[in-house]
């Protein structure tokens, strides 16, 4: 039996929300498969700014995730593959959620909304890198009907990373 996904708005980040998605990523086990820690927040400020002009420039970003009483929980959306290795060129769906809310469906329900506003936009594809221990972000994958493409290896973190790919 499936259960209901829970109520997420997507909202373009503002420069406050740099601020939240610091400390809600202040957390090892968020930050597990990106790095071990938090970026400092001029990472983060950056990135929210970065968000608003790929929103402005291309309607589609890396929103900030809301929950059902405007909490900020994290952020899900899509940009270009921002590295020098993995798919260059391709649109990368994403997401990150502060540990309180894991488990719940919100970034399943985030990733979905995601989809349809891609759609909208014209984007013809997308991809989704995935460290290959992060069990929790290949079965969002499977969720949204993404399959495996390559597996490709980290650069930094010289593990694994499997690129899944979706046809809009």
């Amino acid at each position: 039996m499936n259960r209901a996904l829970p109520d997420v708005r997507l909202r373009v980040p503002s420069d406050e929300d740099a601020f939240a998605w610091h400390r809600i990523f202040d957390d090892p086990d968020v930050m597990k498969f990106h790095g071990g820690r938090a970026a400092e927040l001029s990472v983060y400020e950056e990135l929210t700014a970065r968000q608003r002009r790929h929103d402005a420039e291309r309607g589609f970003c890396l929103w900030t995730m809301l929950e059902e009483s405007g909490e900020v929980i994290g952020f899900t959306g899509a940009q270009p593959w921002p590295r020098e290795w993995g798919p260059e060129g391709e649109i990368e769906i994403g997401w990150r959620l502060g540990r309180a809310h894991w488990g719940k469906g919100y970034v399943t329900a985030a990733a979905l909304a995601t989809l349809e506003r891609l759609r909208a936009a014209g984007v013809p594809r997308v991809v989704a890198m995935v460290m290959s221990a992060d069990e929790r972000s290949i079965a969002v994958t499977r969720r949204l009907g993404m399959e495996p493409a390559e597996v490709l290896t980290h650069p930094t973190l010289e593990e694994p990373a499997h690129c899944y790919r979706l046809d809009l």
